[in-house]
């Protein structure tokens, strides 16, 4: 998963076509379990698995079901997914893509992690880079289409003669790596990752940081009853009340769930059209 690659950008059918291949070599080992709980691809899918399934234990025992994590290589492989619907029962996401499954599949906005988060463009400490019109031309890292990172790094160059050069990479640790060995000039990856990076002592600077937006959030395919929905939404909110949910919150990373509706994350997945027609 640290694989990476300079790209120009191909044709949206080879691309989607590409990703169609790799959802299929994910399938989980165990097709027949009863939950499966999909994760963005911010990280690599060994580290999502380890980082997240936690979280998908105690949704489990709240469903009294057994819960695993299924992931996805890379954001092509993972938007196929979203849209062809049927992968996932529940899905902790991004404000793009869980507004894009309220609105047009149906699903069901349980809870959010708190506040809001954003994307930092960072480059090497040991840089003189200030300004992100000193990155025209340069290699920049980031997550690929359709993430956020992606929309981000393309809302800051405009002007379709001065663009930077895009690295995609299919994780932030992979984003990370090329900026440390100097394979990139700069990088822009998810503001909670840059800052666990630069309280490790990572050398790095940030130039700027994106406009926040919602946090990301649980949601519920409407093929779960709705009974269960309404067990798994009462069981996020009281986490952070109990020894049991408190241990949850420990391992993922976040202090609690907060109530979540599909009015706060109404009109995020704008940002799908406005870049790609999605």
């Amino acid at each position: 998963m640290n694989g990476f690659h300079s790209f120009k950008r191909p044709r949206l059918g080879q691309l989607l076509a590409g990703a169609l291949v790799l959802s299929f070599w994910n399938l989980p080992a165990n097709a027949a379990n009863d939950c499966t709980l999909g994760v963005q691809p911010i990280l690599s899918e060994a580290q999502t698995k380890k980082a997240f399934q936690p979280l998908a234990d105690y949704l489990g025992k709240a469903a009294s079901k057994t819960c695993v994590v299924r992931t996805s290589p890379n954001f092509l492989a993972y938007w196929d997914g979203v849209r062809k619907g049927g992968m996932y029962d529940l899905v902790l996401d991004a404000a793009h893509f869980t507004d894009y499954r309220a609105q047009k599949q149906g699903w069901e906005i349980l809870a959010k992690i708190p506040d809001t988060v954003s994307y930092s463009l960072i480059v090497s400490d040991q840089t003189a880079i200030i300004d992100v019109g000193e990155l025209i031309s340069k290699r920049i890292a980031t997550l690929g289409v359709p993430s956020i990172g992606a929309a981000r790094l393309n809302a800051l160059f405009p002007n379709p003669s001065r663009q930077p050069i895009t690295v995609e990479v299919e994780s932030s640790e992979a984003g990370i790596a090329l900026l440390r060995a100097g394979k990139v000039e700069a990088a822009i990856l998810p503001t909670p990752f840059v800052s666990q990076q630069m309280a490790q002592g990572v050398g790095i600077s940030v130039v700027l940081t994106t406009e926040p937006i919602p946090h990301i959030a649980l949601s519920a395919s409407p093929q779960l009853p709705a009974a269960t929905r309404e067990r798994l939404r009462q069981a996020l909110l009281a986490a952070d009340k109990t020894p049991e949910g408190r241990e949850m919150l420990k391992a993922i990373g976040f202090e609690k769930f907060d109530p979540a509706s599909s009015a706060i994350y109404a009109g995020q997945s704008k940002t799908l059209k406005d870049y790609w027609g999605f």
